[in-house]
């Protein structure tokens, strides 16, 4: 895994970019990735919506810049980190830490593919270059990933990547107007500890 920084916008703020292999990195949230968000949402909404409550609300470009500069401030104070997935340089999905709390060093994490890319082990990867960083880093040594009882795709992305079920919470998402229990998944990354 090589990690290459780019010189980008009037914050004096460097792009992160993760290679997490060949033709296939990581790149940190900015407005450059606008209309390849926004056009990848469209496209997806359908399926997209069986999952996440939030891609109906997104009906034209002005609201993808909103969330993206709001992710884009997010990832440099350090409290998310957002990345675009790039397969052969076209924009496939989206993975992040929601939330960082830094003082509990805790990350929360979430990600959606293209429909046309599931089932490559994409997500999985990208989520172990991820952890592999912001462990390395000492940023973040806890790891979880919340999803619906009913999401089997993001039940088995953490269970494939070493998370432990650590419980379920009933009724904890609102999706589609109906409550539903969400698993809670686990894992720590202490890298003080196995120096």
């Amino acid at each position: 895994m090589k990690e290459i920084t780019v010189q980008q916008n009037k914050h004096n703020w460097q792009d992160e970019v993760i290679e997490v292999e060949q033709g296939l990195i990581l790149h940190s949230v900015n407005e450059t990735f606008v209309t390849p968000v926004f056009e990848l949402v469209q496209r997806n909404k359908a399926w997209l919506q069986q999952a996440m409550d939030w891609p109906q609300y997104v009906t034209a470009q002005e609201d993808t810049l909103k969330t993206l500069r709001g992710n884009h401030m997010l990832h440099h104070r350090n409290y998310a980190k957002m990345f675009m997935i790039l397969l052969e340089q076209e924009l496939v999905g989206v993975i992040s830490f929601n939330q960082i709390e830094p003082t509990n060093k805790a990350a929360y994490i979430g990600y959606w593919l293209d429909q046309g890319h599931q089932g490559q082990g994409i997500i999985s990867r990208a989520l172990q270059a991820m952890m592999k960083k912001y462990s390395g880093e000492g940023m973040v040594r806890r790891f979880a990933i919340r999803c619906s009882v009913n999401n089997e795709a993001s039940n088995a992305v953490a269970l494939r990547n070493g998370f432990t079920l650590e419980g379920c919470m009933k009724q904890a998402e609102y999706l589609n107007g109906q409550f539903h229990d969400q698993n809670i998944y686990g894992r720590i990354i202490d890298t003080a500890q196995s120096d």
